[in-house]
């Protein structure tokens, strides 16, 4: 696995940007920038919204499938790896494994 930093990305929580004690943006790498990237587009599609609002199992599972799918079109993510798991009614375990950094996971 590599160790230098080959993504990088502004570190953001809770939809803002994380400020260091000298009001600067904090940057984030390699993993948790692709972690990042990924949420940021299931967030963006879409797909995070029909997850939590869909009430029937068929069609979540229906958008669990789309979101696997927009997941490994990323190019830094290893083809059938990825996987989406319900944990609450609106909670989501989005795990997938990466060429270069190992396993990560994302809660939608």
């Amino acid at each position: 696995m590599a160790s230098e930093r080959l993504y990088i990305d502004l570190l953001v929580e809770n939809g803002g940007l994380v400020l260091d004690a000298g009001a600067q943006p904090v940057t984030t790498d390699n993993r948790h920038s692709i972690g990042q990237d990924i949420k940021h587009a299931i967030m963006e599609s879409g797909l995070a919204r029909a997850l939590i609002g869909e009430r029937s199992p068929t069609l979540r599972a229906d958008v669990r499938t789309q979101i696997r799918i927009l997941v490994e079109q990323d190019t830094r993510i290893e083809p059938g790896t990825a996987d989406v798991r319900e944990e609450t009614a609106d909670r989501y375990l989005l795990t997938a494994r990466t060429y270069e950094f190992g396993d990560l996971e994302v809660f939608l």
